[in-house]
């Protein structure tokens, strides 16, 4: 109860890791969620460091990965709980899949006394002041009650704002009701192997193609994604060190560019593909809509200006982006990509949008030169 109280505040317990022998092959864990992206990815490390893990899911949006107890459920329907809890017991829940703050405090009422620590994969939305300005675990979150109720399946098409106010009400929701100690992860940008959103995903196929391509204000320009492998080993690493709290986990300040991201896209891909490097202002001044139709361009100053220092002391690794883009790439050439999800339409941009911008920059270059 006492690690419960002190994560909701935010702050940090470090107590004694678990033995090395409890470490391996000794954990049970239930994932809410684990069949796609962020869950699925989870689950594979979890099984490769020889943890028994059960998933729950209603086994619509993504296949089991091999090794899991996989139980049949939708936590929307309160007659699904019942049944996942009968006759089990864990060690740890990991929630990938809490979206209403309702749904998300039912599942952890109930879960409590069934496992002794919770993990909240939430969201760095949860700051109204993000992307506009920097932002860390003490910055303001949405006001939003762990009792709003609501659906997830429109989650895709949420605004920004009603997504981030939903999972600071899930946090909420999660940190009163579960009595355990609870850790809050609240992710940046997630990219890697199995990204189904679209956007490494889309650069890579476009830088692919070959051509001018259009790239986004400097190459110099800071970003900081979090590997979703990286994410995976910080959430068992918390969990098997009894790290309790609230976590911003990003890639530190100054890790990678947009200019090397693209241009290990461009050396993985095989491509001759040329980049035209055009300003935030051009682009802003043509309705190019930002974080979508250009994929992880955006211009507030906040964007790519994270704190997730809390997270680098406890543990947080990140591999090189260049390490991302070619294990990303390499998973697309072997399995074709993600399954259809909402989200992947929203991003990209068209060529023929493309073509016509780089021919209005063009113009517009060549009488900026002329003496």
């Amino acid at each position: 109860m006492i690690g419960r109280l002190l994560a909701a505040e935010g702050m940090v317990i470090l107590s004694t890791p678990l033995p090395a022998c409890m470490m391996i092959g000794d954990m049970r864990i239930l994932v809410l969620g684990g069949t796609r992206f962020v869950g699925r990815v989870f689950v594979e490390e979890a099984l490769a460091q020889g943890h028994q893990v059960t998933t729950f899911n209603r086994g619509q949006t993504g296949h089991d990965v091999p090794g899991v107890e996989a139980v049949r459920g939708d936590r929307e329907n309160r007659s699904d709980l019942p049944s996942l809890v009968q006759g089990r017991e864990w060690d740890w829940v990991v929630d990938t899949s809490g979206y209403v703050p309702q749904i998300v405090g039912n599942a952890a009422r109930l879960l409590s006394g069934r496992a002794s620590a919770y993990v909240f994969l939430s969201t760095i939305s949860v700051y109204p002041g993000w992307p506009a300005e920097q932002v860390n675990e003490d910055s303001d979150v949405y006001d939003c009650p762990p009792d709003a109720p609501g659906t997830a399946e429109d989650e895709a098409n949420w605004s920004a704002a009603q997504y981030g106010a939903y999972k600071a009400g899930c946090e909420r929701a999660v940190q009163e009701a579960f009595e355990g100690t609870v850790t809050v992860l609240r992710p940046g940008v997630i990219l890697g192997p199995q990204e189904n959103v679209g956007r490494l995903t889309w650069w890579l196929r476009r830088i692919a193609q070959g051509g001018r391509v259009l790239a986004p204000s400097q190459p110099t320009k800071s970003i900081q994604p979090v590997d979703i492998r990286d994410l995976s080993a910080f959430t068992l690493r918390c969990l098997q060190h009894r790290t309790t709290g609230v976590f911003n986990v990003t890639a530190p300040q100054g890790h990678a560019t947009f200019g090397s991201m693209l241009d290990a896209c461009r050396k993985v891909t095989g491509s001759q593909a040329e980049f035209t490097w055009v300003d935030d202002s051009f682009l802003v001044e043509h309705d190019v809509r930002q974080w979508t139709e250009i994929p992880l361009w955006r211009t507030p100053e906040g964007t790519w200006a994270v704190d997730s220092t809390k997270a680098t002391a406890v543990g947080l690794t990140c591999r090189a982006i260049a390490d991302t883009v070619r294990d990303t790439h390499t998973w697309l050439k072997e399995s074709g990509g993600p399954s259809a999800y909402d989200r992947q339409s929203h991003h990209g941009l068209l060529r023929e949008r493309e073509d016509e911008l780089l021919k209005i920059w063009d113009r517009r270059y060549s009488r900026d030169i002329v003496p």
